[in-house]
């Protein structure tokens, strides 16, 4: 990097200090001695190898080695404390300082408050005030003191207990003895400093405030409160068993999340991340605002490889923030772009932050299924984005930067895409039919003729990246004299796409697991590592074949030790939001937080849903995107099935889950906590609060969606064909596109406040058709309760009766909810409203005026739909025809078609007094 690079001030942070950056949020951030730094080393490499093992079959075939579930998850959050108190030193800022000694001395208290009568507890103080004069103590940056050693071996002690004791502890489920309990309560306070330091204060000071409610839920306001749990049930359910810390976020971590982690850090060491930088830059570099655009495509790129944002903005912005400054972006407006692509990258499968592998598990839906709900909504966000640093670019009247060739004629760049794109669809049939057939007709060794096949492509994608030149970083602050060429820099690395292609296909073609996919793309990133530099000096003849051998170990183990660094924010944050599922599912406060948003909204279901909104994002600020969504998806999803299933609105499980995560990781985004805006602004030197403002705005198109694909299911294509789902993707990007030029104020030219409502009113329509249709014409009729057996009768096979109830909940309480009563499908030829719905499984009677379910089918389509015998029918809509809501897509565009007549006409007679003037 060049000097003009290395200076602070308005001219961003030095490389230096950027790195310290992400190293103190991602990686650690101590830089101690020398035999320090390498057992620092040595464990973390330690710990890739064991993910490795235990991802891979080898044990299973061998009989070696074989750990279940919990002892896995045991080992991995050893490792994970192991390296958090030697990797980050304890931040010594008074508010940190005041945390780290304040929360052993309240948790103390509150295990002593906790304590059953006769219980003794004396070694609780001990436990709490050895910690905290551990934190008052000190921990500088360029040692790791004794005590902290200390911190260090306890903690990696307290965590393999459920693997050194695992099968005295399945004894004893449910009655910690004295040793449980003291591993536990010092299990639970090293964590949370672990977490203090690793991630910051935000997840312990959540974290605390869980545990102190389930200790003293009887003096907690009426609507929240609940009796309160003691410290061997606190013990027990949060450390002991598997329901609070080692629960299903850890188990997500160790069996999923370390693997793309490492496969990301192996990519990035061979070389994938700085390859894709310099294609989207060569790419796009050539457009208005192509530095920006560039930032834009590299970010979604690194995104699916990354799963930190401001790893992402640092990585992807110390190169393109500075160029976007080049061609007259503002040092804010410059930071605002590459947070906002940044953050996109968490939504961006198939890792999406590592959020994926969680919904997996929460949703209870394949992984296949996350992947295609979440695809068109991240895609159209990034296209979005693209087309907001157009505007942007158009109304600063900026130029791209120059080509070092000349484009040929339209048509004939057409016709190329055209071919290209023909060749990649045949030769994604051939691999997918040939895979086909090669597997049934040598089913002992298809396994090694695919991998021989595969390492024959590689070598010859080598081949062609060796007749070009190494890819270099270019300095961004050097005069930009004219973009690299395309076809040269995207042969240089068509190798980087290999391990990609492997790792889609198993997790989308074959099916495998989320793990062993992963297992087999870093199995292949391993290959390449160890063979990339020996190969390219063969081919290139450049010699120093020994050289290249030794590098390409050292890559690979920098890139297994990175791979295991970027995991210790990861491995403690799932650990210690586990604290909160734990709090959550012992306390029940979802349903009291249910209660309380149910209390402020009115019952209303916009008000319902921008309550949540605003809640994610509250609980999102200063947590990593996996805490992140684990806490939000615990506390505020449940809200919304609760109280829209209470007020009409029943949509999928997921469009739940990801509208809440969408508004989660928007903590990244906004001030005053912003963490990647803070990152963006050390970058380009500008103030990170105004970043962090033009980010929100920037980030307007990704806080609509949620609020859009939760009344339009389609977007997330749920129960949509593959032709409709190309009509939903087409119409709702150019909504988006909509969306975008009326909040940016500038379509063809800048919007007048009533052409900005008429863009907002079209991208509305195109999005949500159904809005107007159903106010045109109702898709349903109101029957009487009395009427539902008529109403079952002339019900349409396949479509449901939309059911208000009134009945008890769990608890015994009142409770009013609608029900989606589906009559099935074989009962196409069946008159009888009475036969139907017994088919759907349900039974009703009328008892003295009033609608009364009698009986429920067990495992029945009414029972999946929350019925039960004893609950009254208050209400009856009949599902009834209704024209197509696309219907709706005429008078939109032709709004759209006035508008854009109006402003052409405004800008072509703008253009025509400046060329006036001119002359």
């Amino acid at each position: 990097m060049a000097d003009s690079a290395q200076q602070t001030g308005r001219q961003g942070a030095s490389q230096t200090e950027l790195d310290e950056l992400v190293a103190s949020s991602d990686v650690g951030g101590r830089a101690p001695a020398r035999p320090v730094a390498l057992l620092i080393a040595g464990v973390a490499l330690l710990w890739s190898l064991f993910q490795l093992w235990f991802a891979s079959p080898i044990p299973f075939a061998v009989g070696f080695g074989v750990f279940n579930d919990t002892e896995a998850r045991s080992i991995h959050l050893a490792f994970a404390l192991f390296l958090a108190f030697t990797a980050f030193p304890a931040v010594r800022s008074p508010f940190q300082l005041v945390l780290g000694v304040g929360v052993p001395l309240l948790l103390t208290a509150l295990f002593m408050i906790g304590a059953k009568p006769g219980e003794s507890v004396w070694w609780a103080p001990l436990i709490g005030l050895g910690v905290a004069a551990a934190v008052l103590a000190g921990s500088p940056r360029e040692r790791v003191e004794p005590w902290e050693w200390a911190l260090t071996l306890i903690s990696a002690a307290a965590a393999l207990y459920l693997y050194i004791f695992y099968r005295e502890i399945s004894d004893r489920v449910g009655a910690p003895i004295t040793q449980d309990m003291i591993v536990g309560v010092a299990g639970l306070m090293l964590l949370l400093e672990a977490t203090r330091r690793a991630l910051g204060p935000a997840l312990m000071i959540v974290a605390t405030v869980f545990l102190v409610y389930t200790f003293l839920g009887p003096y907690m306001p009426q609507i929240i409160s609940h009796k309160g749990n003691s410290l061997s049930e606190v013990v027990n359910h949060q450390w002991i068993t598997t329901q609070g810390v080692f629960g299903i976020a850890l188990g997500v971590s160790t069996s999923f999340v370390f693997l793309f982690v490492l496969f990301g850090a192996l990519l990035d060491k061979a070389g994938a991340g700085n390859y894709f930088i310099q294609v989207a830059f060569s790419l796009m570099g050539h457009m208005r605002g192509g530095p920006a655009k560039a930032a834009v495509v590299s970010s979604a790129m690194t995104g699916l490889i990354s799963g930190s944002s401001i790893a992402n903005v640092v990585t992807t912005g110390t190169f393109t923030i500075p160029l976007m400054k080049r061609v007259g972006f503002s040092a804010e407006k410059a930071g605002a772009v590459e947070v906002a692509s940044s953050v996109n990258g968490q939504i961006m499968p198939p890792v999406m932050g590592a959020a994926a592998f969680l919904m997996v598990e929460y949703v209870g839906i394949p992984y296949f299924d996350v992947v295609k709900h979440a695809f068109v909504p991240a895609v159209i966000s990034y296209i979005a984005l693209v087309y907001i640093v157009h505007l942007e670019a158009m109304k600063a009247g900026m130029k791209g930067l120059p080509r070092a060739y000349e484009p040929g004629p339209l048509l004939q760049r057409l016709m190329g895409i055209v071919v290209a794109i023909i060749a990649i669809c045949a030769l994604s049939f051939a691999v997918y039919y040939g895979m086909g057939w090669l597997r049934p007709a040598f089913p002992d060794t298809a396994g090694y003729i695919v991998f021989g096949l595969l390492t024959a492509v590689y070598v010859a994608l080598l081949w062609v990246a060796s007749r070009e030149a190494p890819l270099r970083m270019e300095d961004p602050n050097a005069p930009v004299t004219s973009l690299p060429l395309p076809g040269p820099t995207a042969r240089a690395g068509f190798h980087f796409i290999l391990p990609v292609v492997v790792l889609v296909w198993a997790l989308m073609v074959d099916r495998l697991s989320p793990g062993l996919s992963a297992f087999w793309a870093a199995c292949f990133m391993i290959f390449i590592l160890l063979t990339q530099r020996p190969l390219l000096a063969l081919m290139r003849g450049e010699g120093r074949l020994a050289q290249a051998v030794r590098q390409g170990v050292v890559d690979l183990l920098d890139g297994l030790i990175t791979g295991a660094r970027n995991m210790i924010g990861i491995g403690i944050a799932t650990a210690a939001a586990g604290i909160i599922v734990g709090a959550v599912s012992q306390t029940g406060v979802g349903s009291a937080l249910a209660d309380v948003v149910a209390v402020l909204s009115g019952g209303n279901l916009m008000a319902i849903l921008a309550l949540t909104a605003v809640l994610s994002l509250i609980l999102g600020m200063g947590l990593p995107t996996t805490a992140n969504y684990i806490v939000v998806s615990a506390l505020l999803a449940p809200v919304i099935v609760t109280l829209g299933q209470q007020n009409g609105l029943i949509v999928p499980l997921i469009a739940v889950h990801l509208f809440v995560f969408y508004f989660g990781i928007m903590a990244d985004v906004t001030p005053p906590v912003g963490l990647a805006s803070f990152a963006a602004a050390a970058v380009s030197g500008g103030d990170p609060i105004r970043t962090g403002v033009i980010a929100f705005f920037y980030s307007l198109r990704t806080a609509a969606l949620p609020f859009l694909f939760i009344f339009n299911t389609d977007l997330l294509l749920i129960d949509v064909g593959w032709a409709q789902g190309i009509f939903v993707f087409v119409t709702a990007t150019l909504a988006m596109l909509l969306f975008a030029a009326a909040t940016q104020g500038w379509f063809l030219t800048r919007n007048r406040i009533y052409e900005a409502a008429a863009l907002l009113l079209v991208a509305f329509t195109l999005f949500r058709p159904g809005y107007w249709m159903d106010m045109i014409s109702p898709p349903f009729t109101e029957r009487e309760p009395g009427a539902i057996v008529e109403a079952a009768a002339a019900t349409p096979p396949g479509e449901a009766l939309r059911l208000r109830v009134n009945g008890l909940d769990q608890f015994g309480d009142p409770i009013s909810f609608v029900a989606l009563l589906e009559m099935p499908a074989d009962a196409a030829g069946e008159t009888d409203g009475a036969a139907r719905l017994e088919q759907a499984g349900v039974f009703v009677m009328e008892r003295d005026g009033r609608t009364i379910i009698d009986d429920v089918a067990f495992d029945s389509p009414a029972q999946a739909a929350g019925l039960d015998w004893d609950q009254e029918v208050v209400r009856v809509l009949q599902p009834v025809w209704q024209p197509s809501k696309y219907l709706m897509y005429v008078p939109a565009l032709g709004l759209l078609a006035l508008v854009v007549l109006t402003q052409r006409r405004r800008a072509e007679a703008a253009e025509a007094r400046g060329a006036a003037a001119t002359a």
